[in-house]
């Protein structure tokens, strides 16, 4: 089942929705802004509960 945890984007400062699948287990993927179009590199981390949570980068940092 997807989740859809919100990210604010690092470079339009909007908060989108990035749909995440906790059964793929922490990992590092990269999404285009839903806003802005902008490639943000994320870090989603899923705990031992599932719980999602993430960090959304410059993909030219």
């Amino acid at each position: 089942m997807d989740e859809l945890p919100a990210v604010r984007c690092p470079y339009c400062g909007e908060e989108v929705e990035v749909a995440v699948d906790p059964s793929t287990g922490s990992h590092d993927t990269i999404e285009d802004c839903a806003v802005c179009c902008r490639p943000m590199e994320l870090s989603v981390v899923v705990d031992r509960d599932g719980a999602v949570t993430m960090k959304a980068h410059r993909d030219d940092d």
